[in-house]
């Protein structure tokens, strides 16, 4: 597979994730919002995995759309983690920025995808 920075960097982020569920299950005995991060926090890069042998580019969005919903409940359980203090604010200040531009990188590609399946709507109806 050639080089895709959002495909390395949602591989990367939940390499962190799975740590972090390591980190929350075994030293805070934490197992339902562990739990809940993990299973969105790498669903990001499965569906970014599956979006790169879309079928078409409706399927391409599709997968893409999903991995920006999960990215959004992932940021959403950080944010919990921190509020709950299951996780030091400055400890966790790299995950969650990383996770706030996976989400701005899904954001951009779905609304680029869209516009172009749009255009080609337009160019051939």
């Amino acid at each position: 597979m050639k080089e895709n920075l959002i495909y390395e960097k949602t591989f990367n982020f939940a390499i962190e994730i799975v740590k972090l569920y390591k980190y929350l299950s075994n030293q805070k005995k934490e197992f339902i919002l562990s739990k809940q991060v993990l299973r969105s926090g790498t669903s990001i890069g499965a569906n970014i995995n599956e979006a790169i042998v879309a079928q078409s580019k409706k399927d391409f969005l599709s997968k893409m759309n999903i991995a920006l919903k999960e990215a959004a409940e992932t940021q959403y359980w950080i944010k919990l983690l921190i509020a709950t203090n299951y996780i030091d604010r400055n400890h966790s200040k790299t995950l969650i920025n990383e996770c706030k531009e996976i989400n701005r990188i899904l954001r951009s590609i779905v609304k680029t995808i869209r516009d172009n399946i749009k255009n080609d709507e337009r160019n051939t109806g």
